[in-house]
């Protein structure tokens, strides 16, 4: 079966903004009912995914929904694995902090690094090395919590200007 051109064009906009069961039910429905359940007619004319059809096929006649394998969830975070965590942080850093010297923004400034903030958390909070999440993990969770990480000035020496003699114009 031949579709228009601007049919198709519909069909896979409207499969594209459908995610998981529904997606599959709609592409299974649109088999069923444009190509007569043949899914290489289908893979053809549409440019579907072989597989995703047969999934869909066997979710529309069965009824029951697969899952995919994105709805796991994927691993916990830190505040779950650390309930203190946030705490502990805004304790570490407060002392650390100031607010915009420009008074543009509600940020808080602070020239402690995460790496410091990691190590004085095993130091003055007890938790331990393996525990910790890394540094860009700290730096991410002071970010959230509004303060925001400067570079450390590291202090410069003084050049040496050239003394003027008696001789030399001003």
């Amino acid at each position: 079966m031949k579709l228009a051109t601007d049919v198709t064009k519909v069909l896979q906009e409207t499969a594209a903004t459908l995610t998981g069961s529904e997606r599959r039910l709609f592409m299974a429905r649109t088999v069923r009912d444009l190509f007569d359940g043949v899914i290489n007619r289908a893979v053809r004319a549409l440019d579907w995914d072989e597989r995703t059809l047969r999934k869909g096929k066997n979710e529309l006649r069965s009824g029951i929904e697969c899952l995919d394998g994105r709805s796991g969830g994927g691993r916990p975070t830190a505040q779950s694995r650390l309930p203190n965590l946030m705490r502990d942080l805004r304790d570490i850093v407060d002392g650390q902090s100031q607010t915009d010297p420009r008074f543009q923004t509600q940020r808080l400034y602070t020239r402690i690094t995460s790496a410091e903030v990691r190590r004085q958390l095993i130091i003055q909070k007890g938790y331990t090395d393996e525990e910790l999440p890394c540094e860009e993990t700290v730096r991410v969770k002071l970010n959230e919590l509004g303060y925001s990480l400067r570079a450390v000035a590291k202090t410069k020496p003084k050049k040496r200007l050239p003394r003027r003699t008696q001789s030399s114009s001003r």
